[in-house]
């Protein structure tokens, strides 16, 4: 019995954290990479609901992702833009951490990067929307992985 007990309460802990946060995941109908990610973090827990559009650029000034932040896909997920292939360790600890600012992004394609085929060429820089570093006065950055 405590054998049965001890397994029940680590599988609790085997629950992947924000298991069923809602997301939207905005790509372009030609694009497979996009699937992809949205299929990645499905396998992490999280609940995505893919919609495509032609409109990508107004959806990203519509949420304030700057041109230089930009990359394939815009994903809504509790009240954030997530912009592009973000590791799952930066929307995880995003929304964990609720910081105020619209979002994060991983500019670009980088190879290697959740949903992007290719080996990983170096650190991703994972940088916040919506806040700017004191120092330098550009994008503030969020994570390195």
């Amino acid at each position: 019995m405590r054998r049965i007990l001890f397994a029940s309460f680590l599988a609790l802990f085997a629950v992947p954290a924000f298991a069923g946060e809602p997301a939207t995941l905005y790509k372009d109908p030609n694009c497979g990479c996009c699937t992809e990610y949205a299929n990645i973090l499905k396998t992490q827990g999280f609940d995505v609901t893919i919609k495509e559009t032609t409109s990508l650029e107004a959806l990203r000034r519509m949420a304030g992702v700057p041109d230089k932040m930009a990359s394939c896909h815009t994903m809504m997920i509790g009240g954030y833009v997530v912009e592009g292939h973000v590791p799952v360790a930066a929307v995880r600890k995003l929304l964990a951490e609720k910081p105020a600012i619209r979002g994060i992004s991983l500019p670009g394609m980088p190879l290697g990067s959740p949903g992007m085929n290719g080996p990983k060429e170096g650190p991703f820089v994972v940088y916040e929307i919506g806040a700017k570093d004191a120092k330098s006065g550009g994008p503030k950055v969020f994570m390195v992985e």
